[in-house]
């Protein structure tokens, strides 16, 4: 019985309940992860790239939705690369033929990748050097009035 009630301590532990009230009634759901799997440049966490060369990123969601990508540059200048509406699985951004060309700064620029269900507003942006980068994100995130979002982050440096 001890055994059975650490492994469900254990499930239980990686998963989130959620309680929205609606009217009269209260609703529920159980989120079991992040809706992103995974998050990295094209070769990899921590890799070095050059100026004048392009990046991409490989994404994976476990559920459709919208991600933003933001940017934080070696400056500590913040801005909102890009924004997709993304289906489940596994994607290569920016999709199709455009590219994301390198420029300097050079140094090291962290990239987050910021999911929620429902669309970005277009009255907030990330744009800017902001001394509490994760208070601005969660701005971002509220008014979207997403119920479920996740944010990754990664990192490479330019040279």
């Amino acid at each position: 019985m001890r055994v059975f009630l650490l492994a469900l301590a254990a499930f239980l532990s990686a998963c989130t309940l959620t309680l929205y009230p609606e009217g009269l009634s209260v609703t529920y759901r159980v989120d079991f992860g992040g809706a992103i799997l995974r998050f990295e440049p094209d070769r990899g966490r921590g890799a070095t790239y050059f100026v004048g060369e392009e990046v991409r990123f490989f994404l994976t969601l476990d559920r459709p939705g919208w991600v933003s990508l933001v940017v934080q540059d070696p400056d500590g200048y913040t801005y909102e690369l890009d924004r997709f509406h993304l289906s489940r699985g596994t994607h290569v951004l920016p999709p199709g033929p455009y590219r994301y060309t390198l420029t300097p700064p050079r140094g090291l620029h962290r990239v987050r990748a910021v999911y929620t269900q429902s669309p970005p507003s277009s009255r907030v942006r990330l744009e800017g050097r902001y001394t509490d980068w994760d208070a601005r994100l969660r701005l971002y995130v509220e008014a979207s009035g997403a119920r479920a979002y996740d944010v990754a982050e990664t990192y490479f440096y330019v040279r």
